[in-house]
């Protein structure tokens, strides 16, 4: 058990507060360091032990009285104030080592200083300057009050040790208390439950010729696959909307194929316990979730035969995998159930945004922004669900469900991103407060934490676009040029990369470009390149580029890239490649294989922009690019400080060697 001074004691900007108080958050730096305190100089009796947690950013942070520097000790103070995501530097004692990989996840990113060689880590930056800047001066404060309020800080007896062992700390219990609840009580302001609300059925596509429930139906199936999450859905709302109605049960089902594309143990470890979360909620909800092994087609048709289950909800991607699942399932099931297809995922319905394949973000922008008055809603809770049936949903074994699964096991999790939807409205919340101010200005600088950081969450589908839409519209009358800024990414940009890969079934192929860039492509296929280099020398960032090299570093070690960087790192895979189909290729390998937010729309459709100028026009002619948009070092030099992000990740300059 840890202890506090009194909340309104403050030195400079360092409070010492009650346990509430949370800092850092997605990519933010929080210094971390144990100081002692004595209640006179040259002393050992009545010595206790500060741990100094400063969020670097905001400048701010808590200094907590620790019993000892056990690592139980250590590391449960810092869950309960540093919010997941952060990255926490602290010195290389051992009480720390198990910060990477806290209560089997993990919830931070570590970086250490080893203070007997430096004072800060040449290659990460790592230090904890901050903590003891904060503790000299409290130190002097505490001189200049006398011994009094020292005395009254070491008043309390610490309980035993082995009850903070047992003790259960949730690092954002106070951003629950808050924020959750505010959309809480916006889902009850939408309506009650969907059986109260007017449903758009804009919103959805009837897959099958029958639309009448049959009699002998004996619940609801709502087959989730792109939208992994339970509230602010709209395909599971829908479901939940048919199954009240008809006084059935109602059913979710996962069908967890083992090998999806590029996709690693990374994006596996994110889907499986993202989807645990899911079906914790929907227990609670009295709504049974159903774990199917294999492939949609191949399962889901079986088990609503067998149980006699009386219709199909499911949600909606424009890829063409997701897409043959859809059409195969609407051919394997009964021929009396009724097959649904809800758009959960845009805001306005890829089918009712644009009947056609867009040109540009221009062509599509009036389209969607007219119709937002109309699908820009509020979104009613998925309640407690007050009919049950003999169908019962096994528990689901997640430790087999992951040995089942035959992907890629050397490109790991990450430290940064914690799944599911709690941790995704925690990093919504930290946007909010902290980064939104800086979007307009500064969200092309990667050496700035200006960045929504919610792609992950986003392309699982762990939260809701609409959710992250109508939060941020609270606050546009305080940062209106930074909200209207991420509405243009977030709603415009993303919907358009839904319209291409929708409407152009070769997304991810050359042939899926303008014509104007097929010509200038092929009009400098043969030009000379002054670097080849080959998938492999890409994927461990060999390159002579010490930029591309850190921001190809940092794609692999925390599943992202910053989005400015995306581009200059696609450009320069065109123009150190031999053909522009194999500069594409590789682009879209090296982003499926370590993004977290790989295998999407936006992923394909960045790729397609920067080598294949879809979404763009021609410009100045040059070699290699043609009439691609150009992108160089000096270019970045001018938006940002490159010697800061390189040292940062550590990316170095090597010796091209010529290919014979």
């Amino acid at each position: 058990m840890v202890k506090y001074l009194k909340p309104e004691h403050k030195v400079c900007n360092i409070p010492i507060l009650d346990d509430k108080f949370v800092v850092g958050g997605s990519g933010v730096v929080v210094q971390v360091d144990v100081c002692v305190l004595t209640s006179r100089k040259k002393s050992t009796s009545g010595e206790k032990l500060l741990l100094g947690i400063v969020d670097t950013r905001e400048r701010r942070g808590i200094f907590v009285i620790v019993p000892d520097r056990e690592a139980e000790t250590l590391c449960v103070a810092i869950e309960k104030h540093v919010l997941p995501g952060s990255v926490i530097w602290t010195d290389c004692s051992k009480s720390y080592k198990n910060l990477n990989f806290w209560k089997g996840v993990s919830p931070f990113k570590h970086c250490t200083v080893d203070k007997s060689k430096n004072f800060v880590d040449p290659k990460t930056g790592a230090c904890t300057n901050a903590v003891l800047a904060h503790w000299a001066r409290l130190k002097k404060f505490f001189r200049e009050i006398g011994v009094a309020l020292l005395q009254l800080a070491m008043a309390s007896k610490e309980p035993p040790h082995k009850k903070l062992k047992a003790e259960k700390l949730d690092s954002t219990t106070a951003s629950k208390s808050e924020f959750s609840k505010q959309i809480k009580e916006d889902r009850s302001k939408a309506a009650p439950s969907i059986s109260e609300f007017k449903f758009n059925t804009k919103r959805l596509k009837v897959l099958s010729k029958d639309k009448k429930i049959p009699d002998r139906a004996t619940g609801i199936v709502y087959w989730m696959s792109r939208d992994q999450r339970v509230q602010d859905n709209w395909a599971l709302l829908y479901a939940q909307g048919l199954a009240l109605k008809a006084k059935l049960p109602l059913h979710v089902c996962f069908c967890l194929v083992p090998k999806f594309l590029d996709a690693t143990i990374r994006h596996y470890d994110f889907l499986l316990r993202g989807l645990e979360e899911v079906a914790e909620e929907c227990k609670e909800l009295s709504i049974e979730f159903h774990l199917l092994l294999g492939c949609a087609a191949g399962v889901l048709p079986e088990f609503v035969s067998k149980h006699d289950l009386g219709a199909v909800v499911t949600d909606f991607s424009p890829l063409r995998e997701p897409r043959s699942w859809v059409k195969d399932v609407t051919e394997g099931l009964p021929k009396d159930v009724p097959f649904y297809q809800v758009d959960a995922h845009n805001i306005v319905p890829v089918w009712e945004a644009s009947n056609k394949l867009e040109y540009a973000a221009r062509t599509i922008r009036n389209k969607i922004n007219n119709k937002l008055s109309e699908f820009l809603s509020g979104l009613p809770p998925v309640v407690r669900h007050p009919h049950s049936g003999k169908l019962r949903a096994q528990p689901v074994d997640w430790a087999e469900a992951d040995t089942l699964v035959k992907a890629d096991r050397t490109v790991g999790p990450v430290a940064w991103a914690m799944p599911g939807t709690t941790a995704g409205l925690t990093v919504l919340e930290g946007f909010l407060n902290n980064r939104l101010r800086l979007f307009s200005t500064k969200r092309n600088d990667p050496t700035i934490d200006a960045l929504s950081n919610l792609s992950p969450w986003l392309h699982f589908g762990q939260i809701s676009v609409q959710r992250c839409v109508l939060a941020v519209r609270e606050l546009k009358t305080k940062y209106t040029e930074s909200v209207n800024a991420f509405c243009e990414e977030v709603i415009v940009r993303r919907e358009l990369a839904d319209n291409f890969c929708f409407y152009n079934d070769k997304y991810d192929s050359i042939e899926g470009t303008n014509d104007w860039a097929k010509i200038t492509l092929n009009a400098h296929r043969k030009d000379k390149r002054q670097y080849v280099y080959s998938r492999e020398e890409l994927s461990e960032g060999l390159t002579h580029d010490e930029l591309w090299n850190s921001a190809q570093l940092q794609l692999v070690k925390d599943g992202k890239m910053h989005g400015f960087l995306r581009m200059y790192w696609a450009k320069k895979i065109l123009e150190w490649t031999d053909t522009p189909e194999r500069a594409l290729a590789d682009a879209i390998y090296l982003n499926d294989r370590y993004s977290l937010d790989g295998r999407d729309p936006n992923g394909f459709v960045g790729c397609m922009w920067s080598i294949c100028g879809i979404h763009d026009q021609g410009w100045r002619e040059r070699d290699i690019f043609g009439k691609i948009r150009y992108m160089n070092y000096e270019g970045c030099k001018r938006k940002f400080n490159i010697a800061a992000f390189v040292s940062r990740w550590g990316g170095k300059k090597h010796k091209y060697v010529a290919k014979k």
